[in-house]
């Protein structure tokens, strides 16, 4: 005999569909999922439901106090549970009051000269290189550079478009002049690859789910092909075989491990390319707004943290030693 509860969706099923009709990144879709079955444990694996703000307070002061995590994974936790009981348990969270917050002290980002970020890239090798030229030389961050198809690749007008980006928004931003050629390049071997195969043997590429639904043959098409597909095969949501992007992690390691060999002095990610293509620009002389934009931020804020790497922060104040 079949009772509600087993007839009742489970709740991984619950919030996958929830997560998913919304258009969240497959990255934040996992990142959430970790941090609400963390929270599941936490309470010796009592259902959501029958927890509220009380728990949820007591799970996130824990992380702050006791497991001492930085300000922004106590962030990525709340997040997780605001969505899970806004959106799956259909109750919204009230006040979480009487938390331990993580407090964050305000830091400066790490920043390279143009001479220390191109002795890094230099040490790179493909596909890392190009990528992490990307960043530097166009202002991506390192899942969108990652994340590139063919068709964003736009020489005539010589722009990049950024798609579903952070805060899930396009933009377009710069093609460095000098990664047209190598750009060019890798669109036509990509497009090769894919005319020299029978449509009905190609390997699909990971596309949005809307998408392969309304064009079946997206996946299989030139312009929807990764610049950097991973080398393995994973399945998608409809459980079919599926080549994605190359993982960013593969990206990140590279750069440790080139900052490292290069002796630059300094402690430097793939992150760090991106906080140097900003400073270059205003070092340049490009309009703070005009650098937001080509960044993404969407406030002005925090594009405003680079003036202040720059030492312009200081209303034209000189020191007496000049």
């Amino acid at each position: 005999m079949h009772t509600d509860s087993d007839r009742r969706p489970k709740l991984r099923d619950q919030f996958r569909e929830a997560i998913r009709v919304r258009h969240y990144s497959p990255r934040t879709e996992k990142t959430h999922w970790y941090w609400i079955r963390y929270f599941i444990r936490f309470h010796k694996l009592r259902h959501p439901a029958e927890m509220s703000e009380p728990e949820v307070s007591a799970f996130l002061t824990w992380l702050a106090t006791k497991r001492d995590v930085a300000a922004a994974t106590q962030n990525q936790a709340l997040n997780a549970l605001v969505f899970l009981y806004r959106h799956v348990i259909k109750v919204p969270l009230g006040d979480i009051e009487n938390i331990s917050r993580v407090r964050r002290p305000p830091k400066l980002p790490v920043v390279l000269s143009h001479n220390e970020a191109m002795t890094v890239i230099g040490r790179l090798s493909a596909p890392h290189k190009l990528i992490v030229s990307l960043i530097y030389g166009a202002g991506l961050r390192v899942t969108e550079a990652a994340r590139l198809r063919v068709k964003d690749i736009d020489f005539g007008l010589r722009t990049i478009t950024v798609r579903d980006g952070k805060g899930a928004k396009d933009r377009n931003t710069l093609l460095p002049g000098s990664l047209a050629t190598p750009l060019r390049a890798l669109t036509e071997t990509r497009t090769d690859e894919v005319k020299a195969t029978p449509a009905e043997k190609r390997t699909p590429t990971s596309t949005p789910g809307a998408l392969a639904r309304k064009y079946p043959f997206a996946s299989v098409s030139a312009q929807w092909q990764w610049l950097f597909p991973s080398n393995g095969l994973c399945r998608d949501s409809e459980g079919r075989w599926v080549r994605h992007h190359l993982h960013v992690s593969a990206v990140q390691k590279a750069v440790k491990r080139a900052v490292a060999e290069a002796g630059i002095g300094k402690v430097a990610t793939s992150h760090t390319f991106r906080h140097s293509f900003a400073t270059q620009l205003l070092l340049s002389g490009a309009d703070i707004c005009t650098v937001q934009e080509l960044l993404g931020h969407s406030d002005l804020n925090t594009t405003q943290i680079y003036t202040h790497v720059l030492g312009q922060g200081f209303a034209g104040v000189r020191s007496p030693l000049g």
